[in-house]
């Protein structure tokens, strides 16, 4: 039991309805500063390491799994990153750094109220995340701990486990399904399969060893790894021989992955049983009587071509399905 208490602490929603009219400021530079300067800081310790003479002589650098562990220390901001995931403690993090630029909504006043303990329980022991606005986009930031922890894990899979990407998408699907949604708030959260896979191709681009499935051939002729090993020209000199060290090579910039279908309100979640549904559906109309989903449907055209072969994975039916006559924005 306490090991599926802590796998499921990782399971945040959020309520992208009630926030709809609100005026946000953008989000976007602020998350970008943040995490260019953890990735910074990932790489200096990484780097670090491997500067003793023991190394130096032996002519060691640029260990890749080094690297992996220092960025995601960095990124999470704990030393035991590499012992589980991190969402959730990233979710908590943001909330105090972005508070003056995000929604924080209690669950009894959200649309999610009405879902008691046995249709929902960790739903009700834990406090909704926060929705901020980044570039237009309304969106949680659970969504952002999914896509460095969950896209961490997608990216293990294919790294190391030998996993086709196919795979790991089937598998995502198999955990929203389990513990990280039906088993434990009784939702399933397609933007948070989006957030992941996108995730992926984040930790997949740190040192681009695989093409970017969703660019085509010269889109990824033309990509660029987020960081490299380069000769260490002066260090070189003084040592006489070739020393070499991790570079930042291109800034992260989230609004490379970020679209309409991490908003809740586009990509649609589903429900364990039709009572959660219907309790939902009841306060959203209450709250909003126009309100449908996916709220602009011009996004999910968007994902059904920028996904195209994928879409299957991380779309709801109703997004997946959108077509040009249906157009609202």
């Amino acid at each position: 039991m306490n090991i599926f208490l802590f796998q499921a602490s990782f399971a945040a929603e959020i309520d992208s309805v009630t926030p709809r009219k609100l005026q946000l400021k953008n989000s976007l530079t602020i998350i970008n500063i943040i995490f260019n300067q953890r990735m910074q800081e990932g790489i200096q310790k990484a780097n670090a390491k491997q500067e003793d003479i023991e190394n130096i002589t032996k002519g060691k650098f640029c260990d890749e799994e080094v690297l992996y562990t220092e960025l995601r220390k960095a990124i999470f901001q704990s030393f035991t990153a590499s012992w589980g995931l991190k969402g959730y403690e990233l979710d908590k993090q943001l909330r105090n750094l972005l508070v003056k630029q995000s929604y924080s909504l209690s669950l009894n006043d959200s649309i999610y109220r009405d879902i008691n303990y046995l249709e929902g329980f960790f739903l009700n022991i834990k406090e909704l995340s926060d929705v901020v606005n980044i570039n237009g986009h309304l969106i949680g930031l659970d969504k952002i701990g999914h896509f460095f922890a969950e896209g961490w894990k997608y990216f293990e899979l294919t790294q190391y486990d030998d996993h086709h990407i196919d795979q790991v998408l089937e598998w995502g699907k198999e955990q929203e399904a389990g513990k990280f949604g039906y088993a434990t708030t009784g939702i399933f959260s397609f933007a948070d399969l989006v957030a992941n896979f996108n995730g992926w191709r984040f930790w997949n681009k740190i040192l681009l060893k695989e093409n970017d499935p969703l660019k085509g051939f010269i889109a990824n002729f033309f990509n660029r790894p987020y960081i490299t090993c380069e000769n260490q020209i002066i260090d070189s000199i003084k040592n006489k021989r070739i020393v070499k060290a991790w570079e930042y090579n291109t800034r992260f910039d989230l609004s490379d992955y970020l679209d309409g279908v991490w908003d809740e309100g586009n990509n649609c979640n589903s429900y364990q049983d039709p009572v959660i549904e219907n309790k939902v559906t009841l306060r959203i109309k209450n709250l909003n009587s126009n309100f449908t989903c996916p709220f602009i449907t011009e996004h999910c055209l968007e994902a059904q071509e920028k996904y195209g072969y994928y879409a299957k994975h991380v779309l709801h039916p109703s997004c997946l399905t959108v077509t040009k006559g249906q157009y609202r924005d």
